[in-house]
């Protein structure tokens, strides 16, 4: 069964949020792995995990402001921790602080009119029946052996099916489940230690026009590539195309890590964006708050940033995606959007941008920031110094002619408005 996925594709853009009890520690959100943390000794962070200024409503109306259209919440990351209030376990926000995180984003996401999207870890290193493997905290523990004996994965994943339940009977309309993670192998977990077809039989059965990610280790409505943006449109092994989103962080990590400074500048996030939708895919940004649940200065500012510019240019995005029939000039990205025609200016260049296959389709152009009007003229092919100028651009040229300055946005855009195509014959 495929969903209904044309508000996904019209959105293009959202927003994903890492929250959870390795935000106190400070030090990524696989900190409890990394370090090979006992889940006993893990577990006093719960006791120090004071959310105070976790503001829900805050973070959908910034989502919004940058041009987002849906928002995704981890409910439970890979240590276990809930931030709903499940009957199947007390480690969960409701024991710690008295809240429901969940239910407080669910209904913080409306209010904005965003769409709502929900993370869940199928790991879990803090659960008893949790067998340990490769990535579990106690897999170099030189009494591995005798720790995971005992341990019965059925009834884990029973523990697992009765979670994702609660999050789907309790909260409304879920538009986006975001599952994580499958590792096939000798010492991982599969699609089958999950029964993952019968899991998403119930999500299907719950929430029937919920998007399902494709990492329960079978296939479901989009796929989702990590920390990198494919170069091209995505396709299946029968080259048929994928719907696909990219999950991207500011700093290479995903839940607050206090000293990792290194953040990407609003002006890369946007070509990543834009890179995302002239292929075909969403991207969904990260952020992570801190240990009281507040937004780092880097992310709130990246965010206005973004917002500043997707108020002047989210046609060029919203709706949008490949050009297919034209070929982006050096330096430039192109997306399209109807009769509309989006030139991303990567590269300033000095006046002139010439573009291919267009010579009879331009109705009008303009700078998309301030709407204003954009020369443009059809190169005539047998003008010599025009051929010196075109080289192997080939004869059916338009060349737009830009301001020397240029203009002072994170990514400069070019909307070109097309002619209707004639059909041949």
């Amino acid at each position: 069964m495929m969903n209904d996925a044309h508000w996904f594709d019209e959105a293009r853009f959202g927003l994903f949020v890492h929250f959870g009890i390795f935000a106190v520690p400070a030090r990524h959100e696989w900190v409890m792995s990394r370090e090979h943390r006992d889940p006993e000794d893990y577990a006093r962070y719960a006791q120090e995990f004071d959310p105070d200024r976790f503001d829900a409503r805050d973070i959908a109306r910034r989502a919004r402001e940058a041009g987002m259209r849906y928002a995704v919440l981890t409910t439970k990351h890979h240590d276990g921790f809930c931030l709903w209030d499940s009957d199947l376990s007390a480690y969960t926000t409701q024991a710690v602080c008295g809240r429901d995180l969940v239910e407080e984003w669910v209904r913080a996401l409306r209010d904005e009119g965003l769409r709502v999207g929900l993370y869940h870890s199928l790991i879990d290193w803090s659960h008893p029946d949790f067998t340990i493997d490769q990535n579990h905290p106690l897999r170099d523990h030189p009494d591995r052996d005798a720790l995971d004996a005992g341990r019965d994965l059925s009834r884990y994943r029973t523990y697992l099916h009765g979670q994702v339940r609660e999050l789907l009977t309790r909260y409304g309309q879920i538009d986006y489940l975001f599952f994580d993670f499958t590792y096939p192998g000798p010492d991982g977990k599969s699609a089958e230690d999950w029964d993952a077809r019968t899991l998403l039989a119930m999500v299907r059965e719950l929430q029937p026009d919920a998007l399902v990610n494709d990492r329960l280790g079978i296939p479901g409505d989009l796929v989702t590539p990590e920390q990198y943006q494919p170069a091209r449109p995505m396709t299946g092994a029968d080259g048929a195309p994928l719907r696909w989103e990219a999950c991207q962080t500011l700093n290479g990590s995903w839940g607050y890590d206090r000293d990792n400074l290194e953040f990407k500048s609003p002006e890369l996030l946007v070509r990543m964006l834009v890179d995302s939708v002239s292929t075909g895919g969403n991207m969904l940004l990260n952020i992570g708050p801190d240990g009281r649940g507040g937004l780092r200065r880097e992310d709130t500012a990246a965010l206005a940033r973004i917002g500043e510019w997707m108020e002047l240019h989210e046609d060029s995005v919203r709706g949008a995606g490949p050009a297919h029939g034209f070929i982006a000039p050096r330096g430039t990205v192109l997306t399209r959007r109807g009769d509309r025609l989006y030139v991303h200016l990567t590269t300033w260049p000095m006046q002139h941008v010439h573009l291919a296959g267009a010579a009879d389709r331009v109705r009008f152009a303009r700078l998309l920031h301030d709407g204003s009007e954009v020369a443009h003229r059809v190169i005539d092919p047998e003008q010599k110094a025009s051929q010196m100028t075109l080289g192997s651009l080939g004869r059916d040229v338009v060349t737009f002619t830009l301001p020397v300055r240029r203009p002072d946005v994170a990514l400069p855009v070019l909307e070109i408005r097309l002619e209707p195509e004639v059909a041949a014959g």
